[in-house]
């Protein structure tokens, strides 16, 4: 059963919404302040929270977003008796569902509920996954039984009980995160914090604030000292994605980091000292970099102490199977789907693309054809057009001559009939041929 609960100063109000929304079978609870709301919150697993704006002790808006910050699957619904658009937009940038004006409530308040109750299990649901995603970041579980994936988490194992600094060689979308996240949790590091950046995202100014940190007042708006993460990873592992992109005078100040363990905050004369340990990756040749003066040949060898190449996809094809149905498994759980397993044809499909996105854009692909696949099986027409072109073209050249018109007509009425989505009678209206001429062709073409 669902559980409700209901925050208002006045008693007439809970009442009457208490008596309405139990009418639908939910369970309700009542507050009459924040204080004993937030005692309800943590000891009954509330769904919904409906919430008056102006409450005694403070505000319904900041109120909601104490909620989703520390009950993140919970929806608050807010109540005003004077709506103004200010405070609607703070409550949903505050993670609100919704906010409505009192008097309208009545009507709209229990459509609103299931509504909020829609995504309550949807957030539920995702939060499970991102908790067994966590649990996964452990070697025994990265997927793969090809000899160059073996090859790496097994260097992976030998260095993770090391304080070495790791250099993660690989292609966009190869998983050098999971594997940086895998060796701090194999490491004696593990009960202190992981901290992850992209150095590729932010301009220089912001990467070197955010890294180090800064003093109050070192620019306009800051006003407090504000810790970089470095600062936050004390004792802990720093994950540094795309290394090769990061600026000549902050690879200067990495470098001081490894070499001294101290850092100057952006506007600070004093230095910090920190105990880190370092995982930098990249998809760049860094002596490449080097010979074209983009990175710091110093730099280069203090984080290139224990290298690890991951390989692409393209290069494990025999991995492509258990990763598409670990991606089937956890988007049709996500969705909501019952899709059980994959065509073989799909599957050949999948071991013949290019993939340069590597096992990122697998699991995009997944997640699509979990969203349009109708049925309990992964098919070829829930892939994207341009993979499916290719199994048409790959299965015409093999069975007819290219420069043939049996060839080409083939093709077409393979491409007719995925624009319909297997609709004969349409293709046929299309093709302007008859529904039995399209049958003999189908069955002389062998199409699918």
């Amino acid at each position: 059963m669902n559980k409700i609960l209901i925050i208002d100063d006045e008693e007439k109000i809970r009442t009457l919404l208490s008596r309405i929304i139990s009418l639908e079978g939910f369970e309700v609870f009542q507050a009459s302040d924040l204080k004993n709301a937030k005692k309800r919150l943590e000891v009954s697993d509330i769904d919904v929270v409906i919430s008056d704006v102006k409450l005694p002790e403070g505000s319904g808006v900041e109120f909601s977003k104490i909620i989703k910050e520390k009950y993140p699957s919970v929806e608050t619904i807010l109540l005003t008796a004077y709506g103004n658009i200010p405070d609607g937009v703070q409550a949903i940038k505050n993670g609100a569902f919704d906010y409505i004006t009192k008097g309208d409530d009545n009507n709209k308040i229990i459509p609103l509920v299931y509504k909020a109750l829609e995504k309550v299990t949807l957030n539920k649901r995702v939060l499970q996954l991102e908790k067994q995603l966590d649990n996964k970041q452990s070697f025994d579980n990265v997927i793969g039984k090809s000899k160059l994936i073996q090859f790496a988490i097994d260097s992976a194992k030998k260095v993770a009980v090391t304080d070495a600094t790791v250099l993660l060689n690989g292609e966009t979308g190869t998983g050098k995160e999971v594997f940086a996240q895998a060796i701090h949790n194999a490491s004696n590091r593990n009960k202190q914090n992981f901290v992850a950046i992209n150095c590729s995202a932010f301009s220089k100014e912001l990467l070197e604030n955010e890294l180090f940190g800064h003093k109050a007042g070192a620019f306009t708006g800051a006003m407090k000292d504000s810790k970089g993460i470095f600062e936050e990873a004390n004792n802990g592992t720093v994950f540094l994605d795309e290394i090769g992109e990061m600026p000549l005078d902050l690879q200067a100040k990495l470098l001081r980091v490894l070499e001294s363990g101290e850092f100057l905050k952006v506007g600070d004369s004093k230095p910090t000292k920190v105990n880190v340990r370092i995982i930098a990756a990249t998809n760049r040749d860094l002596q490449t970099e080097i010979d074209k003066e983009n990175f710091r040949e110093d730099l280069f060898y203090r984080i290139n102490i224990f290298n690890i190449v991951l390989p692409s996809l393209r290069d494990r094809t025999s991995d492509i199977p258990e990763l598409a149905n670990y991606f089937l498994m956890k988007f049709s759980q996500k969705i909501g789907k019952k899709i059980i397993s994959i065509s073989d044809d799909y599957l050949g499909v999948l071991k013949k693309h290019s993939w340069k996105g590597n096992i990122r854009e697998l699991r995009n692909i997944i997640e699509r054809s979990v969203i349009l696949e109708d049925g309990n099986t992964l098919s070829i027409d829930s892939l994207p057009f341009d993979l499916q072109q290719s199994q048409i073209s790959e299965t015409a050249n093999k069975t007819l001559s290219a420069f043939s018109m049996a060839s080409a007509e083939k093709i077409h009425i393979q491409k007719t009939l995925n624009y319909t989505k297997g609709n004969k009678a349409e293709a046929a209206r299309l093709l302007e041929i008859g529904i039995a001429t399209l049958y003999r062709k189908i069955e002389e073409y062998k199409i699918s």
